[in-house]
């Protein structure tokens, strides 16, 4: 994205003034921009006039400006945009600023998608501009409407839902959406949609036309400062948080990097109606568990983890404290470094911040080929273990689908007593994600890569438990972790047709989430009790201290400078990418 911008600045800017004189004629602006994505006169040099609509000049900016005809100079053709973007790159030797009226000479491009003039080589001030309105657009609008306002100036009255911000820290971008049914926030279709009902389909399809990029004026890597949408500087004290409004948002509607985007041109109106859960919402119970998504936690330095001692302590520190808030009992940890140690470090360091007693972890050495695990740990003052751990790492599960390779990882499941004698069985569980391609047959285009490989180790696993592994004699089966499949998807269903409950589904309903992808959210985190098990859970939580986060507050900011690596907090904010689950046990007593 940065490399693209960084490639285009060698043009000089303006030498001098635009031939002819103001007010001479000039090539309309909507003849230049035509009526479909490419302009008829690409290519050619013209003479433009209008109103500077937006000024983004600086070096760290656009660098360059907008330029859109006056209300009185448009013509009445719906399908032809009225502004230009000219592309001035490093030098810029005139000063133009916002309210000018401009005769500018360039070349006609496209670049990105986007239609603009280059090799500027004369810009006047002619005065003045003329009444320039923006034009008010509400979401949903297909591609078809955004292209007929490129390098328009455009409002967004409606409240918006602030839904994407993977790209915050890196590019200054956030993702603004209008969510279908009145709904809080963008939902992923196959979270609350059955995947073969036509309508999940559609909204695969249309989910583009209800968002649209927030961005900063910017193309460069780390901007310093983060800007929030209220135009103010992003910092501890002054964030946002998925699910927080945006109204008014108004600026220049561009094209660039694959999505229309909106660079403002003034401060929108900002709602925060999310507020931080500082505490999970009470779940109820003798025995409270937990599973937990650790972010790759590794004590073995530059892998898959931290890459140094003091981003470790970083990371653990986080996860610490997100850990010690949840005060379970029993914790079913997923993405830990493969073998004892990390999840042992970690525990550790649980006790040594006094988080809530002592804890102990179930030992099983490596399991598995991958370099990441699952893990158990427990309070021995609340709970006892019963028998021995049993490891599900069949190649049935495996490599459910026969593709040559582990995909799925070993299931981890240990039996425990409370101190009333109730017994249940944990099961920690983290199939294979979506991220990567398994082949022709198990990539689905609604459910995602590998579902066929989740939703036979599903069935795997169903099995497997029914045929009590840890042989403790007790019925009672819990599967906890990160199933990387939505409420919906054939992982889930097959466990349901098992038996299985899925406890955030019945405790907060279908539209309960733990993670954000691609501006949507859905649960890929799981609690699923089995028929003997579900009456004695008395609720569950998902605590969203991570899903609606920007990852520029959590451990490690991959792509942050100082500014931004300097917002970190010891905090359970933005502790994982993953929203814990928590749940609440009344266990029958013999």
């Amino acid at each position: 994205m940065v490399m693209a911008a960084l490639m285009r600045l060698t043009f000089s800017g303006p030498s001098g003034a635009a031939p002819g004189s103001c007010g001479d004629a000039a090539t309309p602006m909507h003849a230049v921009q035509g009526a479909s994505e490419v302009s008829p006169m690409e290519g050619r040099s013209v003479v433009v006039e209008g109103g500077l609509i937006g000024d983004f000049q600086a070096a760290e900016e656009l660098q360059g400006f907008f330029v859109q005809e006056a209300d009185a100079d448009r013509d009445d053709d719906p399908a032809t945009s009225e502004a230009l973007f000219v592309f001035e790159g490093e030098e810029v030797t005139r000063e133009v600023a916002e309210g000018d009226r401009v005769r500018v000479a360039g070349t006609v491009k496209e670049y990105g998608g986007m239609t603009e003039l280059t090799d500027v080589t004369g810009v006047t001030i002619c005065g003045e501009a003329g009444q320039v309105t923006p034009v008010a657009l509400r979401l949903p609008l297909g591609e078809a409407a955004l292209e007929r306002v490129e390098n328009m100036r455009v409002t967004f009255p409606q409240a918006l839902t602030i839904s994407g911000y993977a790209d915050f820290d890196r590019f200054g971008e956030i993702t603004l959406s209008h969510p279908a049914g009145g709904r809080p926030r963008m939902i992923t279709p196959t979270a609350h949609l059955d995947p073969g009902d036509p309508e999940a389909a559609r909204q695969v399809r249309t989910a583009a036309s209800r968002r649209i990029t927030l961005d900063d004026g910017r193309y460069v890597q780390n901007p310093d400062p983060l800007r929030h949408p209220d135009g103010q500087a992003f910092t501890q004290d002054h964030r946002f948080r998925g699910g927080d409004l945006v109204t008014d948002a108004e600026g220049m509607l561009t094209y660039a990097f694959g999505a229309y985007r909106l660079h403002p041109t003034r401060a929108a109106t900002y709602t925060g109606t999310n507020p931080r859960p500082t505490v999970p919402e009470e779940v109820g119970g003798a025995l409270r568990v937990a599973a937990v998504n650790a972010h790759n936690y590794f004590t073995t330095l530059g892998r898959r983890g931290a890459q140094d001692a003091d981003a470790l302590a970083r990371q653990r520190a986080k996860l610490v404290a997100m850990l010690a808030s949840l005060d379970a009992d029993v914790l079913a940890l997923v993405e830990v470094e493969n073998g004892d140690g990390a999840a042992i470090d970690l525990i550790s360091a649980l006790e040594d911040e006094g988080g809530g007693g002592s804890y102990d972890v179930v030992r099983t050495g490596v399991l598995g080929s991958d370099e990441i695990e699952v893990a158990l740990a427990y309070r021995p003052a609340a709970v006892t273990p019963v028998g021995p751990h049993a490891v599900l790492d069949a190649p049935a599960f495996l490599d459910p689908n026969d593709v040559g390779m582990d995909l799925n990882r070993p299931v981890l499941a240990q039996t425990f007593e409370d101190a009333r004698g109730g017994v249940f069985t944990v099961a920690a569980v983290h199939l294979k994600s979506k991220g990567s391609a398994c082949g022709a047959g198990d990539d689905d285009p609604l459910q995602g890569n590998c579902n066929r490989t989740r939703a036979l180790a599903a069935r795997h696993l169903s099995a497997w438990l029914a045929g009590d592994p840890t042989g403790s004699g007790d019925p009672d089966a819990l599967i906890l972790g990160d199933l990387n499949a939505y409420d919906q998807e054939d992982p889930i269903r097959a466990l349901e047709a098992g038996g299985y409950t899925d406890l955030l589904d019945r405790h907060e309903g279908a539209f309960a989430y733990t993670y954000g992808f691609d501006a949507q959210f859905g649960h890929l985190d799981y609690a699923l009790a089995n028929a003997s098990l579900a009456p004695q859970v008395t609720g569950a939580t998902a605590w969203h201290v991570n899903a609606d986060e920007p990852d520029v507050l959590d451990d490690r900011a991959d792509h942050a400078g100082p500014a931004q690596r300097a917002l970190y907090r010891p905090d359970a904010f933005r502790a994982s990418d993953h929203d814990p689950v928590l749940i609440g046990l009344e266990l029958d007593t013999p």
